[in-house]
């Protein structure tokens, strides 16, 4: 073999070595995932109807948990849940504690530029604000100079601030920003309507003097599944996921199954997607 047939067999033996490589490493998680066959997911345990304990079989139920669950088995691996909190769950993404999270976080240009997520977008929720009903708050405006409870990490909170002047109280939890309403800390406390909504209905004794004061909900946006910047990978694969559950109608089982109280949303995108295919 000649000295220039050697170099280019060299070459040619680099090359493809190389590319395994980047194809290997191009994108760890979905690679983690496939070896230990489990689906690693960060979950907020906040309240139905998104994730919640039962409280008589301790078992983790809710909109979350279920997507979470069926997302897993169309990865073809089993599902591990991990609870985070709003003040942790980036840092549990960031760390590898969790592949992802699907944990009531909406699309915004903050989070956007720290993590990534499959372009399909599986809902869209905003901001309901809940306080007493004797306290004169009928419009966004009426917050202006006023405390406000919110989980800390909320995307309600830069617009609470910069568009209607309120005085923004931060909680590790929804349960401890609810329990500082009661408490008289705050006028109103503003979490994911869906959530605030469907206790109200549930817990409608404990909270008869309280209601969702404003008939508008504060900045709607996408909720979508967020993982680490650059794994297009996993991105892909959780795509392909989601616009299959969301296609065959499966998504919107989940959201009835689990109370959503309102679905419009879901089904549009169940047209939307199946019209694509």
């Amino acid at each position: 073999m000649t000295l220039k047939a050697h170099l280019l067999r060299a070459a040619t033996l680099a090359a493809v070595l190389l590319a395994g490589v980047s194809a290997a490493s191009a994108d760890a998680t979905l690679d983690r995932i496939k070896a230990k066959a489990k689906f690693t997911v960060g979950v907020i345990l906040s309240g139905a109807p998104f994730g919640f304990i039962d409280p008589k079989t301790q078992e983790q139920k809710g909109f979350n948990i279920d997507l979470a669950r069926a997302l897993a088995e169309k990865l073809g691996v089993a599902l591990d849940t991990v609870t985070v909190t709003p003040p942790n769950r980036v840092q549990f993404l960031q760390q590898g504690k969790v592949d992802a999270l699907l944990a009531n976080m909406q699309v915004t240009e903050d989070r956007a530029k720290i993590m990534d997520y499959p372009p399909t977008v599986f809902d869209r929720a905003g901001g309901a604000a809940v306080g007493r009903r004797d306290s004169g708050i009928k419009d966004w405006a009426d917050l202006k100079g006023k405390p406000v409870c919110v989980s800390q990490g909320s995307n309600f909170t830069q617009p609470l601030i910069e568009q209607y002047g309120a005085v923004v109280k931060g909680f590790p939890s929804q349960p401890e920003s609810l329990l500082a309403l009661k408490g008289g800390t705050c006028v109103v406390a503003v979490h994911t309507g869906a959530t605030v909504a469907l206790m109200l209905e549930d817990r409608a004794d404990e909270w008869k003097e309280y209601g969702i004061l404003i008939p508008t909900e504060i900045v709607p946006a996408d909720s979508v599944v967020w993982i680490r910047k650059g794994e297009k990978d996993t991105a892909a694969a959780l795509d392909k996921a989601l616009r299959e559950l969301i296609a065959s109608g499966r998504l919107l089982e989940i959201a009835r199954a689990n109370r959503l109280l309102n679905t419009a949303f879901i089904e549009e995108q169940q047209k939307a997607v199946s019209a694509a295919r």
